[in-house]
């Protein structure tokens, strides 16, 4: 499923070297002594490109403001992530940037920073008791990607096959609504609701193929990211059918050219996750030093079509633009 890994600000700090790369092995945070500021950010999980270069736009944040960096990542498990979360208020960090794995799940955790006082930023998924949250408005993204859908469907309509992301996932509770926003009403759609395939490209292969054989009239597949729909795709191309219209969310930039060839692949939403990491970071940064940091930041999407994909090809994991 995976793409390549990715190798791995505003305020001017005082600085030591960063101490943890993300995906690398930890090390203690903290450099209060001599002034620089710490961030502990616990990423919900690296099993995604998204993830991924998400945990590089915080580290080039960081570096760039001559930060420490403690990165931990849970692998997905909310359990794993409240005991990272506690390690790192044991070891004092100034602020902690967290993308949950589950918003609610975290709350004994933010609870316990709030008490130590220590300033809390959420990533992609909010969660209450954050002081502010960065992200991108993912009900949005869902509906600009589904009035592309029902343009190229046309007034015959058809069925829609809806690959999920995770189970209770505010990000993919958005993306559905947006998407299903857009066909309310409208008796000629019928969207069928695919399993979780948890964002993983190889998950939606195999759910894809049962899917396939249990919805041979299907007219489109939506996936509420790219790598998803990346690999129903591949499964439909492995099956002749050619037919069927594919349409994703993040603006990875393997959907980018394959939308930019005019063929299958219909539309996706920008999604850059390094400038979101940045956008992150630096607004961890700014709560550290004990400014005021507004309470929802949206780092802006954009609608991938055929018409300006050329534009937004390059050599980046994700296409670059959206703020």
């Amino acid at each position: 499923m995976f793409l390549t890994t990715v190798a791995a600000a505003s305020l001017l700090l005082t600085g030591c070297s960063v101490t943890t790369t993300p995906g690398g092995e930890g090390a203690s945070a903290g450099g209060a002594d001599d002034g620089t500021i710490s961030i502990g950010f616990s990423q919900a999980t690296q099993q995604s490109p998204f993830y991924v270069e998400l945990g590089v736009g915080v580290q080039e944040a960081a570096d760039a403001a001559g930060a420490d960096l403690e990165y931990v990542d849970a692998n997905g498990d909310v359990t794993k992530q409240n005991n990272d979360i506690e390690d790192l208020i044991t070891k004092g960090v100034d602020v902690l940037l967290i993308n949950p794995v589950d918003p609610q799940g975290i709350a004994q955790s933010i609870a316990s920073a709030e008490a130590a006082g220590i300033p809390v930023v959420t990533v992609d998924r909010s969660a209450e008791g954050a002081i502010a949250h960065v992200g991108r408005d993912n009900v949005e993204m869902g509906k600009l990607v589904g009035e592309q859908v029902k343009e190229a469907l046309g007034a015959e309509g058809g069925k829609i096959i809806e690959i999920q992301g995770d189970a209770g996932g505010t990000v993919a509770m958005d993306r559905s609504e947006g998407f299903h926003s857009v066909f309310e009403g409208d008796s000629s759609v019928n969207i069928v609701a695919g399993p979780y395939a948890e964002y993983i490209r190889s998950n939606a292969v195999t759910a894809m193929q049962d899917l396939l054989q249990s919805n041979s009239d299907v007219k489109v597949v939506y996936a509420h990211n790219d790598d998803m729909a990346l690999g129903a795709l591949q499964v439909l191309q492995e099956n002749g059918r050619t037919d069927v219209l594919v349409a994703g969310v993040d603006g990875l930039m393997e959907a980018v050219d394959a939308i930019a060839e005019g063929n299958q692949y219909v539309a996706t939403s920008l999604n850059d996750p390094i400038a979101l990491g940045t956008v992150a970071a630096e607004t961890a940064l700014s709560a550290a030093a004990g400014e005021d940091v507004e309470a929802e930041i949206d780092a802006g999407t954009e609608l991938v079509t055929k018409d300006n994909a050329g534009d937004l090809v390059g050599d980046t994991l994700f296409a670059q633009g959206g703020k």
